[in-house]
């Protein structure tokens, strides 16, 4: 027994555990919202427009209206012959014959046609949801990294307002003969770079606005509003278990399943062809009474009667070589297909094992962050600006402060995007929603 054939037997005993999952995935969508309308809508539309959708959806119509054609029996081929002159029988003179023949490919070629032919149009099937699956993740892709985005101008328009706040304290000091202007001459910098800061990030924006609306397939221009991450779904990190759902709902997984199935059918159709096509048909003869003497004198019994025949007739083998060849390359292409299905198998592995990680390490950056780095910071903050405001310390300090807690805001949003984008990849890795913590 092939290796590929003990993976088969193992997986049929262990992804019924995850049959249920598997049938709710087929009557929902294979991937969850979390309860953001705005980005459910942009995945609706995407799926319902995008070309690179349609497209895969035309391919899978096309390679399913070639199984009825390619299980037909050939046509039946329908001759005519008039003769000029009509040869004398003896029964009168034949003037013309009509036959039809049709021929028969050898017992199972026609239905494992139809089942190659079946199994093409599983795998562009699997194609289509696959292109389905990578549309969902290119958008909430581009959508979180909008949410950090929206999130970071948020952030940097706040430190903006501080920092105002900061320049007119300052001004306040220098005013009273408590400061120097060279501290007013920094905060402004500050103002100035917090600014410069705000560009980039509106036009980083840009970019991601029009990456999302061309997947929708939308005008470019068309304005997202701002989008906000209201919660973090607590998930539950099962490597096996994800492994499981992924062999049992990823499209690609599918896809090579059916490549094997289309290749069996193939070899066992490439070893038909040695054996012969039969053809059977059926001819009549236009035959006129006899005018010649003999005939006039004493006419025959069947005088001008039609003639009807049958023919049987077999195709001849003789090409082995030739259908040798033909076998060896069904077998060899079956082969890859096997390997093309443990490199698939391989893939999600792979995929699973990479983003659960990412997921872990993400869970705890947030974790240390948000329990953390951020109390400290703002702690910080506020200790430096009740020292700036006695004159304890001064502006390079606060502004170090600011910095800080800056950088610790932009990274806790920073993660928390990477953190449903991560869920997106798991998604995608899966081929089926990720399963929410107690469901």
């Amino acid at each position: 027994m092939s290796i590929l054939r003990v993976m088969t037997v193992v997986y049929a005993i262990v992804i019924p555990h995850y049959a249920a999952a598997a049938t709710a995935a087929a009557q929902s969508p294979p991937y969850t919202a979390n309860g953001d309308a705005t980005l459910a809508a942009l995945i609706r539309e995407a799926l319902d427009l995008n070309p690179r959708v349609r497209g895969a959806f035309m391919e899978f119509q096309a390679a399913a209206s070639r199984v009825p054609q390619v299980s037909a029996l050939p046509d039946p081929a329908v001759s005519f012959t008039q003769h000029v002159p009509g040869p004398q029988t003896r029964v009168g003179p034949q003037l013309s014959s009509l036959s039809v023949n049709q021929s028969f490919p050898w017992f199972g070629t026609r239905a494992d046609r139809s089942r190659m032919a079946a199994a093409e149009s599983a795998i562009h099937n699997e194609s289509y949801e696959t292109q389905r699956a990578e549309i969902v993740r290119q958008v909430k892709l581009a959508y979180y990294d909008l949410a950090y985005l929206d999130q970071a101008l948020r952030i940097t328009g706040e430190e903006e307002e501080l920092l105002l706040h900061y320049e007119a304290l300052a001004q306040a000091r220098y005013s009273q003969g408590f400061g120097q202007q060279q501290e007013v001459i920094k905060l402004q910098a500050e103002v100035t770079r917090v600014l410069n800061r705000r560009q980039e990030l509106l036009r980083r924006r840009t970019d991601f606005e029009s990456a999302l609306n061309v997947l929708a397939d939308r005008p470019v221009a068309m304005p997202i509003p701002p989008v906000e991450i209201d919660s973090l779904p607590a998930v539950r990190v099962d490597d096996d278990g994800l492994r499981t759902a992924g062999l049992a709902a990823r499209p690609e997984i599918g896809a090579a399943r059916q490549k094997i199935v289309g290749n069996e059918h193939a070899l066992r159709l490439a070893r038909r062809r040695s054996r012969p096509e039969f053809t059977v048909g059926v001819a009549w003869g236009n035959v006129l009474v006899r005018r010649d003497d003999p005939g006039l004198t004493s006419p025959p019994r069947d005088n001008g009667q039609d003639q009807f025949s049958l023919t049987l007739g077999a195709s001849i083998p003789v090409f082995g070589s030739a259908y040798d060849a033909g076998v060896r390359e069904a077998g060899a292409r079956l082969a890859a297909a096997e390997e093309a299905y443990r490199d698939a198998v391989n893939g999600v592995a792979l995929a699973v094992r990479s983003t659960a990680f990412r997921l872990t390490t993400i869970e705890g950056q947030l974790a240390l962050f948000e329990r953390a780095l951020l109390p400290q910071a703002e702690q910080a903050l506020r200790a430096t600006e009740e020292a700036y405001s006695g004159g304890v310390t001064g502006v390079l300090e606060l502004l170090d402060s600011e910095e800080v807690l800056l950088d610790v805001r932009l990274g806790l949003a920073r993660l928390q995007a990477d953190y449903m984008k991560a869920l997106a990849e798991m998604e995608r890795a899966i081929g089926s929603a990720y399963p929410e913590e107690g469901s």
